[in-house]
């Protein structure tokens, strides 16, 4: 075989040549020791071997067989299994493979970039979570980063059950996520984390999906532009910036100063970024896998296209659940935390778009949720310590939605305006135990309720008054007589402080439907 990429593409050239012919039988990479298999649904066990050859798969005392394909895959089946934990899954066909200390619980898939890539070892209270994580019944499996141009079958990493030693480096939202749910309900929970920092969606996203709908061609005439520079943008790289980079690091240590960061190579056909790439290589290969759901924080590195992602997101949830076929699979998203200088003025901005953006995804994709964490952002770095809240509030919406807990899951959701002469008043789903105001870092006294702007036909946005009445908010500015639309949290780092009185956030929106700045 051959790869047509020859500098970044070796290890996809490894792997696609490795699935292409299987003398002995193999299981899928996701399928290894001490990983747990989804409870109340058919469990597919899938992997390779030699094409006509029989391959059984035996768990407790049932048995499935299956006869490998042209391509050299196999899959059974198995009905939902009932089982006493920990078993033992057993392939036979020229060779044997056995896995043990399996157990049967909930299999959650958790993506994204870097918030979510983002490790224990990070967070707030570091130490103390690390040595308190003894949960040998969540399992932690970490997908190693890598792309391709084509999807693989093939992935490599083992699952493992979470400790100490194990959890430091695992994605912390994702574990602070299953850790509640594993509190909860008292049941396993499976983790996979399939996360890279700075990627877009349209990488997790396939490209015939991406090529269904013409929303996205300008992606790929940009990255066709792009392509076609690649080489000499890379002989340039290796030419002139490494070397002039090289150069910088030494005087800077000769002066005693801090030296440069390594520049960014080019963007070419492997590239992270590029869409479909992490699709093929970090979702494909564990398609088919019976999960419970996913969880997804990604957004940032997409805020500059914010409208499109009214349809990308959309589009990505869609694009896998049609490919899993477990038909709509719960997918909780992470809304983007507050971020950047608080600003003085209301003003457009892409972070509230994309913000927008997700909420419209949870309110109108089946079975999505969200999380709102428009609280526990940092205004100078963009990967808040706090991930502990991060997934809390998912594990409250699984709870809630997805397991059917009788708990509130979600701060207040805009839903209906009814004018009143010269105030409006806002209608909100999940009101929950009542509305309420919560001292925030960006609006430390509860006493007032902040976070609104309001405008007349003008649309010139000012700050407006607001307050509780009863399950509404009624807001009002003396500079606008006859208002038409309201904002609330409308910034990269609102002050905002409107809350149920469980303590959960209202989601920032608007009423309007002016054209912001990233609409094309």
């Amino acid at each position: 075989m051959s790869c047509p990429w020859p500098v970044l593409a070796v290890a996809s050239c490894l792997i696609l040549a490795a699935s292409s012919a299987h003398p002995e039988v193999t299981l899928s990479g996701i399928f290894t020791d001490h990983m747990v298999l989804q409870r109340g649904m058919p469990v597919p066990i899938f992997g390779d071997a030699a094409p006509g050859e029989q391959v059984t798969v035996t768990i407790g005392d049932q048995t499935q067989t299956a006869t490998v394909d042209d391509d050299g895959r196999w899959k059974v089946t198995f009905p939902a299994l009932e089982i006493e934990a920990p078993f033992t899954v057993t392939v036979a066909g020229a060779n044997e493979i056995t896995l043990s200390d399996v157990l049967l619980g909930d299999v959650w898939v958790c993506s994204g970039q870097s918030n979510m890539g983002m490790t224990v070892a990070g967070v707030e209270n570091a130490a103390e979570e690390i040595a308190a994580a003894d949960f040998p019944q969540i399992r932690l499996y970490n997908l190693p980063r890598h792309t391709a141009q084509e999807p693989l079958q093939e992935v490599g990493g083992a699952w493992a059950p979470c400790g100490p030693a194990t959890v430091r480096g695992f994605s912390a939202a994702a574990y602070f996520f299953g850790r509640d749910l594993h509190q909860q309900l008292g049941v396993p929970i499976g983790l996979i984390n399939t996360s890279w920092g700075g990627t877009p969606a349209e990488a997790w996203t396939s490209v015939a999906a991406l090529e269904a709908d013409p929303t996205f061609e300008p992606l790929f005439a940009t990255w066709e532009t792009r392509l076609e520079a690649y080489p000499a943008a890379l002989e340039k790289y290796n030419t002139e910036t490494l070397p002039a980079w090289q150069a910088a690091v030494e005087a800077a240590k000769a002066a005693g100063e801090t030296p440069p960061r390594r520049p960014n190579p080019p963007l070419g056909p492997e590239s992270q970024h590029r869409p479909g790439n992490l699709f093929n290589a970090m979702i494909n290969p564990i398609v088919g896998l019976a999960i419970k759901g996913a969880i997804w924080y990604q957004g940032e590195s997409n805020a500059g296209r914010a409208w499109e992602y009214r349809t990308l997101l959309p589009t990505m949830i869609g694009d896998w659940r049609e490919r899993w076929g477990q038909g709509d699979f719960p997918f909780g998203v992470v809304q983007l935390a507050n971020f950047l200088a608080v600003a003085d003025q209301p003003a457009e901005h892409a972070w509230a778009e994309l913000r927008e953006a997700q909420l419209l995804t949870a309110q109108t994709a089946p079975e999505c949720g969200l999380a709102v964490i428009i609280d526990a952002g940092m205004a100078d770095n963009i990967h808040p310590k706090n991930k502990q809240v991060v997934g809390h509030r998912l594990a409250l919406w699984a709870l809630g939605a997805v397991y059917g807990q009788a708990t509130e899951y979600s701060g207040p959701i805009y839903r209906a305006m009814e004018i009143e002469g010269s105030a409006l008043r806002l209608h909100f789903d999940h009101v929950g135990g009542g509305l309420t105001t919560m001292p925030t870092e960006n609006a430390p006294d509860p006493s007032t309720l902040v976070g609104f702007q309001i405008c007349g036909e003008d649309r010139q946005w000012v700050w407006a008054d607001a307050r509780i009445d009863g399950e509404t908010v009624v807001v009002s500015a003396a500079v606008v007589p006859a208002p038409i639309a309201v904002r609330y949290g409308w910034a990269a780092n609102p002050v905002c402080n409107l809350y149920n009185a469980e303590g959960l956030p209202a989601s920032p929106f608007r009423t309007d439907d002016f054209p912001g700045v990233t609409q094309q």
